[in-house]
């Protein structure tokens, strides 16, 4: 999940159909209505510059991004009074109202384009079933190949701060270097450089993260030639919801390799007072109690690769989490009650990939390489073709013809 490197792919790597025609096919199409009335981002970035080129993809007329938390400060503000908790329904989170649209600031001669937190919910309706929004965080691994990777894995985990279901997303594709991941939770970028790449965080990571939990985590580890870098960064609409933000602020803390004592040290991109005030907030509102439970998440990552964690997961309309992991324990399943009679019917892959992921995972991809394998719950997902579930199959000779001639 990082910077790519253009490489020619297996040409039998292709997906089946369109993600658009996939969704289209087995989402359920909500009736709410919701309005996303801003446009781009600001992350909290350390000794970054401006660049006008970077802002024009994000739909602003000049983007800043080159501050700290600590600067940040100085521009963004709170709420007078804390805000309530956050509604844990999804299609029930999203409170719009005019005053919540973005707007700019002047701080030190420089434009600032303010982003409304609840355009993170807003960004999010974008998918409207929750398989969907991980279908799009395997593309990111899927991606990876080109990179060395050999897995991605789909599992739950426990919030060890309240021991809540969480959802783990990890791969041991090439990770992201700093400015990597600062693209891939900002807005508007990709670092797509391949014409066979399927997405690489560009917007999709926001929309399918924040469409599966109110807050997520990413652990990236990536090398480079003789360096080695470790980047933690947390995206959490209930820190900005609750403490009454009125833009987006994306907490952030860099390590790098030294050689000379054999062990990472915080990144020479920090000063010491930002280091610590971004550190602080991922303390506080984390799964994570302190530094060294974060730099643990790095124990089982290797050498590179990188681990998402999403929390505070989604409820449905009927108050239930989104995705069953206790049904079955090597499937997570979306919650859905059916009759007995539907029972037998619902066994058949066209209904199964309806709620079960396992299923849904099986049919996204129609060919990948052998040296690939997609995990659920510690066990490999089979491929599936859908074409071998057609009833009455038919075989045409193709015969191509030009100047009527049959070839």
């Amino acid at each position: 999940m990082a910077s790519m490197i253009a490489v020619n792919l297996e040409p039998d790597r292709l997906r089946v159909g369109s993600r658009g025609s996939i969704n289209r096919m087995v989402e359920k199409v909500q009736q709410e209505k919701y309005t996303s009335q801003y446009a781009g981002n600001d992350v909290f970035e350390d000794n970054r510059s401006r660049n006008t080129s970077n802002a024009a993809q994000t739909g602003s007329t000049l983007l800043e991004q080159g501050q700290s938390a600590v600067d940040d400060a100085r521009v963004s503000s709170t709420s007078a009074l804390p805000s309530a908790p956050i509604c844990r329904q999804f299609w029930k989170a999203g409170n719009y109202s005019d005053a919540h649209g973005s707007r700019v600031n002047l701080q030190s001669g420089k434009t600032y384009l303010h982003v409304h937190p609840m355009f993170l919910h807003s960004n999010a309706t974008s998918h409207t079933w929750a398989f969907g929004a991980i279908a799009e965080l395997l593309d990111n691994a899927i991606d990876e190949i080109q990179n060395g990777a050999t897995f991605v894995m789909v599992d739950k985990i426990s919030n060890p701060r309240d021991g809540s279901s969480a959802l783990l997303i990890q791969d041991d594709g090439g990770g992201m270097d700093p400015e990597a991941i600062r693209r891939c939770i900002s807005f508007g970028f990709s670092d797509k450089k391949s014409s066979e790449a399927i997405g690489q965080y560009g917007n999709g990571f926001k929309t399918s993260s924040m469409r599966l939990g109110a807050d997520v985590i990413v652990f990236t580890r990536h090398m480079e030639e003789r360096s080695a870098t470790q980047s933690i960064g947390l995206l959490s609409y209930s820190f900005l919801m609750r403490m009454g933000h009125d833009r987006i602020i994306v907490p952030m803390v860099d390590y790098e390799f030294n050689t000379d004592i054999g062990k990472f040290g915080i990144s020479r991109r920090h000063t010491n007072e930002s280091f610590q005030a971004n550190l602080s907030l991922l303390l506080q509102w984390s799964p994570y109690s302190s530094e060294t439970e974060l730099l643990k998440q790095f124990d089982d990552v290797g050498l590179h690769g990188t681990k998402v964690v999403i929390y505070n997961l989604w409820y449905n309309d009927d108050g239930n989490l989104e995705l069953d992991f206790n049904k079955d324990p090597q499937d997570t399943r979306k919650v859905e009650s059916l009759p007995a009679w539907r029972t037998v019917k619902e066994q058949h892959i066209a209904n199964r990939l309806h709620y079960s992921l396992r299923a849904y995972m099986s049919i996204l991809y129609l060919r990948i390489p052998e040296t690939f394998c997609i995990k659920l719950r510690g066990q490999v997902v089979m491929p599936h073709n859908l074409a071998d579930d057609l009833k009455f199959p038919e075989y045409i000779l193709y015969k191509p013809q030009a100047g009527g001639f049959t070839f």
